[in-house]
């Protein structure tokens, strides 16, 4: 396979990488100190008002048990699903991504890659801008009560888009002869009959 096309099928890779990154789980969320003691207070809140003494003990034993919930995962979510609009921008810039690196490959010269690079490294640029912003400032997470940890489905995708810049820059067959190259060969086919293929 020509080396042009190692790039266009690198690109299509990272696009599709991207594309399914966006479904997978992005963030934990977990409890922090303030929303397990949030937690707690409303509790004891309510019990107070609307129970009688045996629930109120009941939610005094549940203090415990709210509080050894902070800091672990209680769900995660996926991009689809808290970040509407950046979500719809990576399945875009992947869709494009996809179309720009396969049309190349499917055509019968791999030459014709060539100008969809720039595009695809574009491409890849803007995915993996989105994508780090939304790790370095994830969405708020419920004023403080909850907190948001990196999952895989963000690492997928920084790593698709990363692998769409690359498939960009990959670059051209380094082994393509010379014009010069070209000649002196036919020429000394043509002298000794010997030809590189046949060697």
């Amino acid at each position: 396979m020509d080396r042009s096309r190692y790039g266009l099928l690198v690109a299509a890779l990272g696009s599709i990488l991207l594309a399914v990154a966006v479904f997978l789980p992005w963030y934990g969320v977990s409890l922090t100190a303030n929303g397990a003691a949030v937690a707690q207070s409303v509790s004891t809140q309510v019990a107070a008002e609307f129970g009688n003494p045996a629930l109120q003990q009941e939610v005094s034993g549940l203090h415990g048990e709210i509080g050894a919930l902070q800091g672990h995962e209680l769900a995660a979510v996926s991009a689809h699903q808290v970040l509407t609009h950046i979500s719809v921008a990576l399945l875009v810039l992947a869709a494009l991504g996809i179309l720009l690196a396969l049309i190349p490959l499917a055509a019968a010269t791999p030459s014709a890659g060539a100008s969809s690079n720039l595009w695809l490294g574009l491409l890849g640029v803007l995915a993996t801008a989105f994508t780090v912003y939304r790790m370095v400032d994830p969405p708020t997470a419920a004023g403080g009560i909850l907190e948001l940890s990196l999952r895989e489905g963000v690492w997928l995708a920084l790593f698709g888009s990363l692998a769409m810049i690359a498939g960009a820059l990959w670059p051209d067959s380094a082994d393509a002869p010379t014009a010069y190259q070209v000649t002196i060969e036919r020429a000394w086919s043509e002298l000794s009959g010997w030809t590189p293929e046949g060697s």
